[in-house]
């Protein structure tokens, strides 16, 4: 009796442990079945509020300017240059200029006799002249400026502002003393070089106006405005430009570059040429996230893709250093009640939503103003619109809209068949 009593025991004991094992099973079930119905779809409705919706196309691009080069009259030296790099600059203005003469020679020459003419000043004792005095403090004046200053041509402006105080200096020096006589021979021996140099260098000057660049990277001639008909996808293309690229700087050329206006050439498909037309206004937004607004100037077609050459007149100084770019084409944005592509329920060609309101579903008629491949602007019909689709005064009066803030349920047709 006892036997069968311990055998009945466990048997009750092992019934029960398979039944909180089959809870558990079910339970892990349906924990996973909720965390998947949630990965599929995080939430069943959402809140209807303002928001901008676009369509893009990223692309690359060819940058096409008005670009004048300007040389040192073919002598290829290295310039000099007087207006520094994206620097505005007046038709007939110096732009740079060049040496006849070993110019290296002649400046290393000067700058020995500086440090002579200076270790000179060092040796004297008593010169207590108060234009001594003036000018070591602009001396010192112009050592702290170099010291500060990041723009090369203002650099090279006060290295030649301190060369003239210190030789100014030692004049004065030479004067107040009776052996001054070598510190005279000094600044006599620099003055020659100074003028062989003078007389030596060659200034070249801008026919045009604009911003003057020292990148150049030898498509100036071929990447031209008047070019633009003749620009094919295929002759670009095996340009072999790095996109991004940053060209680099030239030590014997410069050019002026048209700082109002330019063009980017992008090659498109037939699809995206489909999207505009001559004339059109898009916006462009470039590598450092700025949007500017450009021109369709001119399509050109093409065998397999065709080219699209936009016209910007904004942002051109930003462009000046590269060729190639990567570019997103904003070719529409629209504001307004945003809602996914999915939360539309379409019967005979009208449009519907399903909004939940105090536990109740409405299925509302809207007008879809804008859509993209995810999402569009949706609004409400009024009154002579419905009227025009064929809905009746009573019908009208009873239809409900939708506003900012509802609850709108996606996936209707989902909804509805439930």
């Amino acid at each position: 009796m006892a036997k069968k009593k311990k055998k009945n025991q466990k048997l009750k004991k092992q019934l029960k442990d398979t039944l909180i094992l089959t809870i558990i099973i079910c339970a892990v079930i349906y924990a996973i079945y909720a965390i998947i119905k949630l990965l599929k779809s995080p939430t069943e409705t959402f809140i209807l509020q303002r928001n901008n919706i676009s369509s893009e196309d990223s692309k690359v691009g060819y940058v096409i300017r008005e670009e004048y080069l300007i040389d040192n009259a073919g002598n290829m030296q290295e310039i000099e240059p007087i207006k520094t790099e994206g620097e505005k600059v007046a038709a007939k203005n110096p732009v740079f200029k060049y040496y006849n003469v070993n110019q290296e020679e002649i400046t290393n020459k000067i700058n020995e006799l500086n440090t002579q003419i200076q270790q000179a000043l060092l040796e004297k004792k008593g010169l207590f002249s108060s234009d001594v005095k003036a000018l070591e403090s602009q001396i010192e004046e112009q050592l702290e400026n170099v010291k500060k200053e990041n723009n090369m041509q203002n650099i090279i402006e006060y290295k030649n502002n301190l060369s003239n105080y210190v030789v100014k200096k030692a004049k004065i020096a030479g004067s107040l003393s009776s052996a001054g006589e070598y510190i005279n021979n000094l600044i006599a021996n620099r003055t020659s070089l100074e003028q062989e140099l003078t007389n030596g260098s060659k200034y070249i000057y801008c026919d045009y106006s604009g911003i003057v660049s020292y990148r150049i990277d030898g498509f100036e001639n071929e990447l031209t405005v008047n070019n633009l008909d003749n620009l094919t996808t295929d002759y670009l293309e095996k340009l072999n430009l790095k996109t991004g690229k940053i060209i680099s700087k030239s030590n014997n050329q410069a050019k002026v570059v048209n700082n109002f206006v330019c063009y980017i050439a992008v090659p498109i498909s037939q699809d995206v040429q489909n999207k505009t037309s001559e004339g059109k206004t898009v916006h462009l937004r470039l590598a450092n996230q700025e949007k500017v607004k450009a021109e369709v100037y001119k399509i050109i077609e093409d065998k397999n893709k065709s080219l699209i050459i936009f016209k910007i007149t904004d942002a051109v100084e930003d462009l000046i250093d590269y060729r190639k770019i990567s570019l997103d084409i904003i070719w529409w944005e629209y504001e307004g009640l945003m809602v996914p592509n999915h939360a539309i329920l379409y019967e005979n060609t009208l449009s519907y939503v399903i909004r939940k309101r105090s536990g109740r579903l409405e299925k509302i008629l809207v007008k879809i103003l804008k859509q993209n491949e995810n999402y569009c602007i949706i609004d409400n019909y009024n009154m002579d619109e419905l009227s025009e689709l064929g809905f009746s005064s009573e019908e009208i009066n009873s239809m409900r809209t939708i506003k900012l803030y509802d609850e709108i349920m996606m996936d209707p047709e989902v909804q509805e068949n439930k």
